[in-house]
């Protein structure tokens, strides 16, 4: 590889960190760049942006780095807030931290480094990308426990062909071994989770200042009345805690689960057992499909797909249709498929693409 000048989103964390030390040790020019993406109840109760902005500091004062700040706040709320607030609305279950990779870490950002003049971007993410048969592929991590190709999987050929994952072929403990001796003070530093604008905050407290409750009834499948909700946008299927419902008397004793909800008449639907068949279905159909390195049309056979990050590649096939949607259809029946996640399709290593889950079928 050529030497290169490039620029590292530097979150304050051991990863970013650690690619960041790759890449000098490996003779390039480095930069870091430290993003704030959001502004509103930013407090040191619940966000550690000032944390982070500290530790990221500290790093490339240890590193020998030059650091930028810069505040993506604005672009933050209108390509990825107000689309999470509109699919909550819409009684979906969004995923924010995809849209923030494609909009803000692999556009915005993007766009502000190149006019540093960078020849290339640099994250913390688990993934390896490759050129080959003319594309640049998407591939898996070495460490499958780490691989982050799921978070991944909306960038294109622009995006992935200016950017580089150094930990792509390492494991976490090794990164973290690798800080610890070169003697950073985030090498034991816990990992982020869940959504930075959430913080440690319980979702629906958050989720309630900006979304209004809508009082309906809590159903089971046979259409009985067992209790109330405040409204079906706090909920996602699958869901067990925050019911209400527990001492609700039945011949099972097994806990409730959200198998469903119904907008058009403000009812959430519940079955006892985690393995009740009202939690599976067998396919599901997927809008807004996109092809990392290249298009594939009417049917793509023995493959696999996850429907959520914390999953193990499941076995389908996929068959487009009509409207230019696409039907997933899996050789086992699918646990809480949620429409608004993604569905992310895999040949073995090679992430092909994804799109947002529309619905569910049998």
């Amino acid at each position: 590889m050529s030497l290169k000048h490039i620029v590292v989103g530097l979150s304050g964390g051991v990863d970013s960190a650690v690619a960041a030390h790759l890449l000098k040790a490996d003779g390039h020019k480095v930069d870091a760049i430290f993003m704030k993406n959001w502004e509103e109840d930013d407090s040191d109760e619940y966000c550690s942006v000032s944390q982070d902005l500290e530790d990221a500091e500290r790093v490339c004062e240890q590193l020998d780095l030059p650091l930028r700040t810069v505040n993506f706040s604005s672009e933050y709320w209108d390509w990825v807030f107000e689309y999470f607030l509109a699919e909550h609305n819409a009684g979906r279950t969004p995923n924010p931290d995809i849209l923030c990779n494609t909009e803000i870490k692999f556009k915005a950002f993007l766009e502000f480094a190149t006019k540093l003049g960078t020849e290339k971007i640099a994250t913390g993410h688990y993934a390896r990308c490759v050129f080959s048969d003319h594309y640049y592929q998407l591939l898996t991590a070495s460490d499958s426990n780490k691989d982050q190709s799921y978070f991944l999987h909306g960038l294109n050929q622009q995006q992935l062909g200016k950017s580089l994952f150094p930990l792509g072929n390492l494991s976490k403990p090794q990164v973290r071994q690798l800080a610890e001796e070169l003697n950073l003070h985030i090498h034991n530093k816990k990992d982020s989770t869940g959504i930075c604008f959430i913080g440690e905050r319980k979702f629906r407290d958050f989720l309630e200042k900006y979304i209004d409750n809508n009082q309906g009834d809590i159903i089971d499948i046979e259409g009985n009345i067992i209790g109330s909700h405040q409204g079906t946008t706090f909920f996602t299927i699958g869901q067990r805690q925050g019911l209400g419902i527990g001492g609700v008397s039945t011949a099972s004793e097994q806990p409730w689960y959200v198998v469903d909800k119904r907008l058009e008449t403000n009812q959430l639907v519940v079955a006892q057992g985690s393995d009740h068949p009202a939690l599976f279905n067998n396919s599901l159909i997927i809008e807004k499909m996109h092809w990392i390195d290249r298009p594939y049309n009417q049917s793509i056979s023995s493959i696999q797909a996850k429907i959520r990050y914390r999953q193990s590649h499941q076995d389908c096939h996929a068959l487009e249709l009509d409207n230019g949607q696409w039907q997933l259809n899996f050789d086992q029946a699918q646990r809480a498929v949620t429409p608004g996640q993604y569905a992310v399709l895999y040949d073995k290593q090679h992430c092909l693409g994804g799109g947002i889950i529309s619905h569910r079928i049998n």
